[in-house]
């Protein structure tokens, strides 16, 4: 008998802006089809990357872990090394080392460290609370966004921009900065194709001619962490050719004479030495976006990724303000729409019983805080338990050797919450197996579009799989942990956080798919004003008024030297890109994903490859003062000479010496507010046979 599929609406929950609304084909209560982009979403738009709309590979992935398990055999092995346990046996022990330890050492002691694994507010989110109710450690979340909103919200005021839909019918030019949308934002790329189709220019500003740029009209191929001084050479270019609209400056910004004087010499000629741009280049985009008044300003996460990622934020960000391409359709700029949702998550996160007192220790210096850095431990005790949900630090962090010899000490407990054994599982003591998305209720939120989104179960758990809810309130209770959250269902949580948000109730806006969030368009284009306390756009922010300042900001938007800059010793710049078919750690384990991307490669222009002697296909050892790396080569010359890519996070063991990329990653904090600076390594480069 044939089987009855029917079509299951959902949420993706992966790390990216898109939040993609999905039709699942449910072929029965275990097992799933094909995954498509939901048509009627006008964002969405029926389109989807292709490793979600595999997704019944990773959900049915043999591997997947099923049982809790106690490691018995050495650390780093696999699951050879761990014996299946009971539920209840495995929280009573996290829950009774937790007590032990933070009766020795203080609270504190306990790290909860998770991420983005999945985006899920409750799933994701709800370690927060019992962090807080216990009074552990506290996380400084710097991966990915820290120097990024801080960049951004400093000049607006807020983490939101203009509503992506208006790109399609409306922008004559769009500027994707620092995004490779075509491996990580493919719905971007639908709205962006209709606008081409009106005869729309699309400009991509990247250090190489990556999958996006190959379709772009025009590809600046900057120098990593020189995009503050492209701006402002922007900028001066705009004023000097009378592009600048002054008029909405007078009005909606803090633009003055001193500013003016100041962008007076970041000329093109200055901004090319820095960026390696050419300086008729710089002009040609320059009158584009002057002559252009409906110019929509995507901007990512990459440049961000540097020592001076915030200020080169920031001064991206005045491009739009500095021809009033807000006041048009189709015209200003979007980072993120995420601070669009008003939501309250105290009930979620636990914030009306957060310590300030309790210390904050940063997640991409984790390396550092295991091995004892007393900077880092800030004068309280060493870290000895780690709760680890939603993040895979062994591949992810920077620093990654110092990250596995924190992992490998004796006196360290170690409980991960896993879908499958990763790098960072195999080093655990207690392994708990993970639901994925599809078997557990969430409510989602997005960087890229307005809608929120409530999503139910499609399937039914795998085996012992439990939930990430599950395993806080179950811990919260043999901790005495005490809170009104621990006392609901995932479902109760979001039905009564929308509640107190002011928002429907779960269940109308399941019914309905979703709830599109979107602002009016005075609102959204922030013609009735920034959300700064003037009102305005800050030109000249007062950079004090952010959190754990650790550097003296420029007082305007300038290039602010503080990169890894190349040496005779390290004269290459390595860029640790996101590949089209993985996202962060997730995916790498699907044998499609696998097949797709091939092996870890480097991209190097063929200048340097007959500098070194490097064939394609060869061998190349890459290294700094942190490690050394062996990957494959490929001549590629779309970048600049002394540049060199190497996409995405493979595996650890799938590099030749089982050393992976981010070992030459190094923690230091981005000036600012910190922010991994994962795109800011200067290196060195020799042919080798291994």
């Amino acid at each position: 008998m044939k089987e009855r599929i029917e079509r299951v609406h959902s949420t993706c929950p992966h790390d990216c802006p898109s939040a993609c609304a999905l039709e699942v084909e449910r072929i029965d209560r275990k097992k799933i089809g094909r995954v498509y982009g939901a048509k009627d979403n006008t964002y969405t738009s029926g389109t989807l990357c292709a490793k979600v709309g595999n997704y019944a590979e990773r959900v049915h992935h043999p591997d997947r872990l099923r049982n809790p398990m106690r490691r018995i055999g050495p650390k780093g092995i696999g699951i050879d090394s761990f014996t299946p346990i009971s539920w209840e046996e495995a929280l009573d022990e996290v829950a009774f080392r937790f007590k032990e330890l933070g009766d020795k050492f203080g609270k504190e002691t306990v790290w909860p460290h998770f991420y983005a694994g999945t985006m899920g507010l409750v799933q994701r989110d709800g370690i927060e609370r019992l962090r807080h109710v216990m009074g552990y450690s506290r996380q400084h979340s710097t991966l990915c966004s820290a120097a990024s909103d801080a960049g951004w919200k400093i000049g607006t005021g807020a983490k939101r921009g203009v509503d992506a839909r208006e790109i399609g019918d409306h922008s004559d030019v769009i500027v994707l900065w620092g995004t490779n949308a075509v491996h990580t934002q493919v719905n971007l790329m639908h709205h962006v194709t209709k606008a081409r189709k009106r005869g729309a220019k699309l400009v991509v500003v990247d250090p190489y001619r990556n999958a996006t740029a190959q379709k772009a009209d025009l590809h600046l191929m900057l120098k990593p962490g020189s995009d503050g001084a492209l701006a402002t050479a922007i900028m001066h270019v705009l004023l000097k050719k009378d592009l600048a609209d002054r008029e909405y400056l007078a009005k909606f910004t803090d633009f003055d004479s001193e500013l003016e004087s100041h962008l007076e010499n970041k000329t093109p000629e200055w901004a090319q030495k820095i960026t390696g741009v050419s300086q008729d280049q710089i002009i040609e985009f320059s009158e584009l976006l002057g002559k252009n008044p409906k110019v929509f300003y995507r901007l990512g996460y990459g440049f961000t990724r540097s020592r001076n990622g915030a200020f080169n934020m920031h001064a991206v960000s005045c491009l739009p303000a500095m021809t009033g391409a807000w006041k048009f359709h189709g015209g200003g700029a979007l980072y993120s729409n995420s601070e669009l949702f008003r939501l309250d998550k105290t009930l979620i996160v636990g914030s009306d019983v957060i310590d300030e007192n309790t210390r904050v220790l940063d997640q991409s210096r984790i390396g550092e805080i295991l091995c004892g850095n007393p900077i880092d431990l800030q004068g309280g005790p060493p870290v000895t338990a780690l709760l680890i949900q939603n993040t895979n630090p062994l591949m992810v962090s920077p620093s990654s050797l110092k990250v596995r010899r924190g992992f490998e000490r004796e006196d360290i407990f170690v409980c991960v919450h896993e879908q499958f054994m990763t790098e960072t599982a195999a080093m655990a003591d207690i392994v708990l197996p993970a639901t994925m998305f599809l078997e557990h209720e969430d409510i989602y939120i997005a960087g890229g579009h307005t809608f929120l989104q409530v999503a139910k179960p499609v399937i039914e758990p795998l085996e012992d799989a439990r939930p990430n809810h599950f395993v806080i309130c179950e811990l919260a209770t043999r901790l005495g942990a005490k809170h009104p959250g621990f006392e609901m269902t995932s479902w109760e949580l979001i039905d009564e956080t929308l509640v107190r948000s002011g928002y429907p109730s779960a269940e109308k806006i399941h019914a309905n798919r979703w709830l599109d969030c979107a602002l009016d368009f005075e609102d959204a284009h922030f013609l009735n004003g920034f959300e700064t306390p003037d009102r305005r756009f800050h030109f000249s922010p007062d950079w004090s008024k952010l959190d754990k300042l650790n550097a003296t900001p420029p007082k305007f938007p300038d290039h602010y030297s503080v990169v890894d800059n190349v040496t005779d010793e390290k004269p290459f710049r390595l860029v640790t890109a996101p590949a089209r078919q993985f996202l962060n750690s997730s995916f790498t384990e699907t044998k499609t994903s696998q097949r797709k991307e091939g092996k870890p490669t480097a991209k190097i222009h063929s200048s340097s490859c007959n500098k070194l002697g490097l064939k394609d296909g060869g061998l190349v050892r890459i290294g700094n003062d942190l490690a050394s790396v062996v990957v494959h080569v490929e001549v590629y010359d779309d970048l600049q000479e002394d540049v060199v890519i190497v996409e995405s996070i493979w595996p650890n063991a799938r590099f030749v010496e089982g050393v992976g990329i981010n070992s030459l990653i190094s923690a230091d904090p981005g000036h600012g507010v910190g922010g991994a600076v994962f795109h800011d390594t200067a290196v060195w480069m020799e042919s080798t046979t291994i």
